[in-house]
């Protein structure tokens, strides 16, 4: 009775290993490589699966997500500065049958290998370019890897979504220098720049005072105009009514007029000094005489037209 009992609990366990040895449990976006003996037998995708217990064995877990890989990338451009390029390049595996196998059996170390055809790549393509025009085409960069990517690995199961160009770091004193010029260049930007601006505004300040003056001379033109007018006007009917010559009586006029001038003159400033002085070379005193006797000449005339019109 006894023997019995324990050889169905032997059965029992033997039982419920084989049960647990048989099923397979795969997660989503991912396979399960089965191997019996050594020898790929078959794949078991994603949900609940069973194998051949105590025979079949999970030998590999293959992932179907996209991923990524970082390579850093030391080497030299065409002007001979020493960079450092960081390269992302994302990649998965196809989702079928053949594709599996062969991502799994063809690559023994599919991270090393693929950053083998990245530092190759990388160092044939920067040494044709300049600083300066590696950083203005990376994307050039981004498409030669890409491409022999996967020219190189697509017979392997294996699909390069993206070769991405995360950093290009040249030499400390490199970017120092870079960094002077790239300021020396704003400076310069700015001085010219400001330059522009002053050069405008002197520019429209002069416009602006052409323009004043033009418009100050017009209207001093237009007064001239006006009292010569009205000059030629009031001399010549006082020529007409008096018989005096009309020089004399400009004369006379332009006498008045600087003495109302001098008088305007100290009125307004009690500092003046009056210093004998004349435009024509005579003295003041001689002009004034002048004048003077053009003034009885004009009231005898005056007087003389007066009485000439009185009745008899």
């Amino acid at each position: 009775m006894l023997t019995t009992i324990i050889t169905f609990s032997i059965l029992g366990i033997f039982a419920l290993l084989a049960i647990f040895s048989s099923i397979v449990t795969t997660s989503q976006k991912e396979v399960k490589i089965i191997e019996r003996f050594g020898k790929f037998t078959g794949i078991r995708r994603s949900g609940l699966t069973f194998k051949v217990p105590f025979i079949d064995r999970v030998a590999y877990k293959q992932s179907l997500r996209i991923d990524e890989l970082g390579v850093n990338v030391e080497t030299i451009t065409k002007d001979k500065v020493s960079v450092h390029i960081k390269v992302a390049v994302q990649y998965y595996v196809k989702d079928n049958d053949e594709s599996i196998q062969n991502a799994v059996y063809e690559l023994s170390d599919f991270e090393q290998q693929i950053q083998s055809y990245i530092f190759n790549e990388i160092r044939a393509e920067v040494p044709k370019k300049e600083l300066d025009q590696v950083y203005e085409n990376k994307e050039d960069i981004e498409n030669a890897v890409k491409n022999q990517l996967s020219g190189a690995l697509e017979k392997y199961g294996y699909v390069i979504q993206n070769a991405l160009v995360t950093d290009i770091d040249p030499d400390k004193n490199v970017k120092e220098a870079m960094n002077k010029i790239n300021a020396a260049s704003r400076d310069r930007k700015a001085a010219e720049e400001e330059g522009e601006a002053a050069k405008i505004r002197k520019v429209k300040a002069a416009e602006a005072d052409a323009e004043s003056k033009a418009l100050q001379g017009e209207g001093i033109a237009k007064q001239r105009d006006a009292i010569i007018r009205g000059f030629q006007e009031s001399i010549g009917a006082f020529s007409k009514d008096t018989g005096i010559n009309q020089k004399d009586v400009m004369r006379f006029v332009e006498i008045t007029q600087y003495f109302d001038t001098m008088r305007d003159i100290a009125k307004d400033n009690n500092n003046v000094i009056f210093m004998p002085h004349s435009s024509t070379g005579s003295g003041v005193i001689e002009e004034y005489a002048a004048a003077s006797i053009t003034s009885d000449k004009i009231n005898n005339n005056s007087k003389d037209n007066i009485e000439d019109v009185q009745p008899a």
